[in-house]
């Protein structure tokens, strides 16, 4: 991997990253408010584990492989 696909990947992980964040935000407004809509919150939920998992599969590929 080359210094610049490296940089690529985290600028890509950040913005995943913040979007996690935003969405979590969004899923707790959302879970305060009086009558939650829960189609909205389900969709919320599934995208913030959509994230999750590119999360870890870039974190995997910035960090190199330990051999033991």
């Amino acid at each position: 991997m080359t210094h610049e696909d490296e940089r690529e990947l985290e600028a890509e992980l950040t913005r995943l990253q913040q979007e996690h964040r935003d969405l979590d935000a969004a899923i707790d407004a959302l879970h305060q408010s009086p009558a939650p809509d829960l189609l909205r919150l389900q969709r919320l939920k599934k995208r913030k584990l959509l994230l999750r998992d590119r999360i870890a599969f870039i974190e995997d590929q910035i960090t190199p492989d330990i051999i033991a």
